[in-house]
């Protein structure tokens, strides 16, 4: 039905009493849909189905939107008929009805959220959600990204621990076009430091005992927050005795007792140290291990050069190799202790002054040198090894610690030799005499050369001066000719006595191996030297007037010494 005018309708809710115009229904209408694509508004739950909430945000069409929107700010929320949500419209479906999104306004509402706090220099709370590229993901209502550099003041080890943890962040940049949001929570922690180290700088002096957190462990030490600023204690300031790493002390995050040594306020350098919160232990040293006294030790390092032996904490002491063993030639240190090892020992030196302490294992252990002359007296015979073979003689092993040495001149009365291999073997057992017994130089003097008679003593009476003699001609020189005599013994016919006639040489005259006599015309055991002339023999100059001749030096003498000086320049 049409009328003039305005056209009305009757009223639903007052059953036709009141009328209501065309105009102001289409306006009532109009005043309730949502104009603008892209704002925010007030919506409200009048519906759900399974995993979709109904929502009217007053407009002409309800609209769906997923349930996981609503659960994802809160999982343990339950939304009911009637709950209202600010929601976004993202568009409006060609079909009909509106594209809403939960996510989407809350982020709108996060986004100038971050705004604020940024320009207000405030915190936004946020949850680490997991590691990406350069850093961490962290949920603040929108994504947000940690770097790895803002995470603390140190680099963060476990950074996966870090996942699922609530903390406060401040904004450092953030653009919402993009929606990339930047944030730190070293910024927060800085700012905390900061104020803790102004708190510091007027309390910290040097003296004061306080206790930090290690943050840090190196080679050369410890690196300690003492609340507000970093100290360190070098590794020598660690303990008063030896340390070799202090990783072997202490661990990362262990809070620890140290001293202030030095606290140099323009740098904000501290020094700490832990062992002087203990008394030097060396101040003590000389009264607790006086020289000579019996004491026991934990070997704590072996060298080549001996091995240190622990007497308490803080006091070390050195074991040189020459003081473990009675033995000229000691074995490694190594196959003697280990390190661990409790010893018995003597103190032998203390410089307190200096912090050394010298040690021996082989004062606590019989000296075999103490009873070696009781057992080896001086011209009794021994037998032993060889144990060493030297250009200048062998050394025979007598017992533990003792080695006997046959000098290379004492090896033959009457041989030559070279080298003392020539004659005998490492490992060859042999006799010999003692000779003699040096206690205070451990010297131990054998011979074997000795073990026969000197032919030397019996050529004296057996070759007389002036007696005949005959041997062969050994060798031939320009000062004179060598006769054997016997084995070993050898004379010296000089060039003086070849002939009453003057010869330059008596090379090629004669040959090695002739025999040839001679007169006797000086002996001498001493200096083994036997002088013998052809030209006496020849002239029969009697045996009576050698004799005679002999004790004058003018003559007999000198003939023997340039005769001697002769053979040694040849």
């Amino acid at each position: 039905m049409t009328t003039t005018g305005t056209q009305s309708v009757k009223s639903a809710t007052n059953s036709g009493s009141e009328e209501i115009s065309f105009a102001e229904l289409f306006e009532q209408e109009d005043h309730n849909t949502v104009i603008n694509v892209g704002e925010v508004a007030m919506g409200t739950v009048v519906g759900i189905d399974n995993d979709m909430v109904l929502m009217d945000v007053g407009d002409k069409a309800e609209s769906y939107i997923s349930l996981a929107e609503f659960r994802h700010e809160d999982p343990e929320r339950v939304i009911k008929v009637g709950d209202q949500f600010e929601v976004f419209i993202e568009r409006r479906k060609d079909e009909g009805g509106l594209q809403l999104s939960r996510e989407k306004a809350i982020a709108i509402k996060v986004w100038d959220e971050i705004a604020k706090i940024q320009e207000e220099d405030r915190t936004i709370e946020g949850r680490i959600e997991s590691r990406v590229k350069g850093g961490m993901s962290v949920d603040v209502g929108v994504p947000a990204f940690l770097p790895y550099s803002q995470i603390d003041l140190r680099p963060v080890k476990d950074l996966d621990g870090l996942i699922g943890q609530t903390f406060d962040f401040k904004v450092l940049k953030f653009n919402r076009k993009r929606n990339n949001v930047v944030i730190s929570r070293r910024a927060i922690l800085e700012e905390k430091r900061s104020k803790l180290r102004e708190k510091m700088r007027t309390s910290l002096e040097e003296g004061q005992t306080i206790v930090g957190a290690i943050t840090n462990i190196t080679d050369y030490g410890l690196f300690i927050d003492l609340g507000g600023m970093d100290g360190l204690c070098h590794i020598t300031d660690l303990s008063w005795g030896r340390v070799s790493h202090p990783s072997k002390l202490y661990n990362v995050g262990d809070e620890i007792e140290v001293k202030v040594l030095k606290y140099d306020k323009d740098s904000d350098r501290v020094s700490l140290g832990v062992k002087q919160l203990k008394e030097d232990p060396w101040a003590k040293v000389p009264e607790k291990f006086p020289v000579g006294a019996t004491v026991t030790g934990k070997v704590v390092s072996i060298t080549d050069y001996g091995v240190f032996v622990e007497l308490e904490e803080g006091v070390e002491g050195l074991v040189h190799i020459s003081e473990m063993s009675w033995s000229k030639k000691p074995r490694h240190p190594s196959k003697i202790v280990a390190v661990g090892d409790k010893i018995e020992i003597k103190v032998l030196k203390v410089e307190a002054e200096t912090k050394r302490i010298s040690l021996g294992m082989k004062q606590l252990q019989p000296n075999p040198w103490d009873v070696v002359e009781e057992s080896y007296p001086v011209g009794s015979v021994i037998e032993g090894k060889i144990k060493n073979i030297t250009d200048f003689g062998v050394f025979i092993g007598i017992e533990e610690g003792i080695d006997g040495l046959i000098h290379v001149s004492d090896l033959s009365w009457t041989e030559r030799i070279k080298h003392p291999s020539e004659k005998y073997a490492k490992g060859e057992t042999i006799r010999a005499v003692v000779l003699k017994i040096d206690k205070e130089n451990e010297r131990f003097s054998l011979g074997v050369k000795q073990l026969e008679p000197d032919p030397w003593v019996a050529a004296v009476n057996k070759y007389p001066t002036g007696s005949v003699v005959e041997g062969a001609i050994t060798n031939v020189t320009d000062f004179g000719i060598f006769v054997q005599l016997e084995e070993g013994i050898e004379g010296l016919v000089h060039i003086s006595e070849i002939s009453k006639e003057k010869i330059q040489t008596p090379v090629g005259m004669f040959n090695v191996g002739d025999s040839l006599k001679t007169m006797v015309i000086s002996v001498s055991s001493d200096d083994r030297k036997i002088a013998l002339s052809v030209k006496a023999l020849e002239e029969g100059v009697s045996k009576e007037e050698y004799e005679q001749k002999s004790s004058s030096p003018s003559t007999f003498g000198d003939l023997l010494k340039a005769a001697a000086d002769d053979k040694n320049e040849g």
